[in-house]
């Protein structure tokens, strides 16, 4: 990537925050592929207990929550996603089965073997895939399952631009192949993988932030760093229709 682009993680933390509260959804995802992933943790109890990690505003804990009759633990550092999530969460009468919690991924405040599964959608990469394999794995009960979404490589080569863009974004970025072996090595086995189709990026994720943009931009008129936002979500969008033959997030699924 250029010096003239920057990852979303360089901007200020208020910004994202209130960016995103506009949106349904903080990253790539739908219901479909949430539901898809849910049926492939095929022996999991009937009332079990759900980290969703990075959990934003809460699109797919309130499908977990909608879908099961568990417990589903809520983590964001964001108190205003979770702010989003529980007023959700009411309305949609779940609340009573949706817990937020205020925390980073990368110090989880729970016991050892405290959930059947661990999920996180487009959030694993605040931490790293490799140390989020391992780090979370000791949370998941015996028999328990981990869920995420990340990005990887579709092809084995691809073009310069885009090759750039993620490895300065995100180092991590990496081969279906080589995340399920990391994942093996972690100790997951019954590893399931499924590419998240182009609906989840186009009608779920970019477009909804056109509307979102405008009204941030109307509340920060002279703001720079606001207006530099903007242009990096719209370039990313840009670059997504150029190479998305390249690059998706992948779901991954493996029990312990």
């Amino acid at each position: 990537m250029s010096n003239n682009n920057h990852s979303i993680n360089e901007f200020d933390f208020n910004l994202i925050c209130e960016y995103f509260s506009s949106t349904e959804r903080q990253g790539p995802g739908s219901e479909e592929a949430t539901l898809k992933a849910l049926q492939l943790l095929e022996t999991l109890p009937v009332h079990p207990r759900i980290a969703d990690l990075g959990c934003g505003t809460g699109s797919s804990a309130l499908l977990l929550a909608k879908h099961t009759q568990g417990e589903i633990v809520a983590l964001d550092l964001f108190p205003q996603f979770l702010e989003n999530l529980q007023l959700r969460a009411e309305q949609q009468g779940v609340s009573e089965r949706v817990t937020t919690v205020v925390g980073s991924m990368d110090s989880l405040p729970f016991a050892e073997s405290s959930f059947d599964a661990i999920w996180s959608e487009g959030a694993i990469y605040n931490v790293g895939f490799m140390r989020g394999v391992h780090e979370w794995f000791r949370f998941i009960k015996p028999g328990g399952y981990l869920a995420v979404t990340d990005a990887s490589w579709l092809t084995d080569n691809r073009p310069k631009e885009i090759e750039e863009f993620w490895l300065d974004a995100y180092p991590e970025i990496d081969t279906i192949a080589n995340k399920t072996k990391q994942m093996a090595q972690a100790g997951y086995k019954d590893i399931h993988t499924f590419v998240l189709p182009d609906n989840c990026w186009e009608t779920n994720f970019y477009q909804p932030q056109r509307e979102a943009q405008r009204l941030f931009l109307q509340r920060h008129p002279n703001n720079l760093t606001a207006q530099e936002l903007v242009r990096n979500q719209q370039r990313e969008a840009i670059l997504y229709s150029q190479y998305k033959h390249y690059y998706g997030y992948v779901f991954y699924i493996g029990r312990k």
